[in-house]
């Protein structure tokens, strides 16, 4: 059985889908209370990752062999001290579950942003970091990856660190803040124009949430992995002008405006994940192109009720 920490949220729901594809049980935790739509094969608890008690517990309850610890505190709160404390601890236990239990491999969510002030891209999982970080993300996302670097040096269990990159799709936000495409998926589907401006030219390496759940599932499930950080993403751009090509296929006549061009604001290059060790080792390549993916998350938001929990 694989646990998943916030398994329940986002990404989570997605990787635990994943893994039940893949033949796998799972325990997918969460802070607050459960929602409603656990998938079948899967048993849900209710868990504060930074109780040391009531995470080892868990072993005594589940025969556990492997974790995916995807939870966080949001690092946004006032008391940044006490979000990165809660944070460190649950990845702490995290790692003394994997121990106290056996586990094989536990995988530890990072972020593209870990990649912040890097020149060049593709971004490569050996390229230096640079000093410095400009927000507690990814600030917290370094210091993880090099606590699980020490730590599986000093352990039986590999930890392996999960670059990932914009994730968007079904039980995700319907704007972000960081590139257009849900936007104006959402937008499109209210037959609202997207009230951002928007360039057509401007991209980013987009992966949709099934494709990036099967990764990491694959990444937790594979038989031998010969890195400890592997970036997690499409391995290419989509434009703002490929998103509005596919939205005006899944929803015709969708009121769509963009400026040509770039932004101003926009980099030199639009940044991407070289996924090269993640297709080496899983034979990973993303299972829906932006035509698939647009037309598959406007049938999930046709789908949904006013009521329906965020999967």
């Amino acid at each position: 059985m694989i646990l998943v920490t916030g398994g329940l949220g986002f990404i989570g729901a997605h990787v635990a889908r994943a893994l039940l594809a893949l033949g796998e049980s799972c325990l997918l935790t969460r802070h607050s209370a459960a929602p409603r739509d656990v998938p079948d094969g899967a048993v849900a608890e209710r868990l504060d990752m930074t109780d040391r008690d009531a995470f080892l517990a868990l072993g005594a309850r589940y025969a556990i062999t492997g974790i995916v610890h995807l939870a966080s505190t949001p690092l946004h709160g006032a008391d940044v001290v006490a979000e990165m404390r809660a944070n460190t601890s649950g990845l702490l236990n995290a790692f003394d579950a994997a121990r106290a239990w056996g586990v094989r491999r536990v995988c530890v969510a990072s972020t593209i942003g870990v990649y912040a002030g890097v020149r060049g891209t593709p971004f490569r999982e050996d390229a230096p970091l640079p000093p410095g970080v400009p927000h507690p993300i990814p600030a917290f996302k370094r210091s993880a990856e090099a606590l699980a670097s020490a730590i599986a040096g000093h352990a039986d269990f590999e930890a392996v660190c999960l670059r990932i990159g914009a994730v968007w799709g079904p039980g995700g936000r319907a704007d972000s803040p960081f590139f257009a495409i849900p936007g104006l998926v959402n937008a499109a589907v209210r037959a609202e124009p997207y009230a951002k401006k928007v360039y057509a030219g401007d991209g980013i390496d987009a992966l949709y949430a099934p494709d990036c759940g099967r990764a990491i599932a694959l990444l937790q499930t594979a038989g031998t992995l010969h890195h400890a950080i592997y970036n997690v993403g499409s391995g290419r751009v989509t434009t703002n002008a490929e998103a509005a090509a596919a939205i005006g296929k899944a929803v015709p006549g969708a009121p769509i405006e963009m400026a040509e061009g770039r932004s101003p604001e926009s980099p030199d290059e639009d940044y991407r994940l070289d996924v090269a060790r993640l297709h080496a080792d899983t034979g990973f390549t993303p299972a829906h192109g932006i035509d698939g993916a647009v037309a598959d998350y406007v049938t999930w938001l046709g789908g949904r009720t006013e009521d329906s929990p965020d999967r």
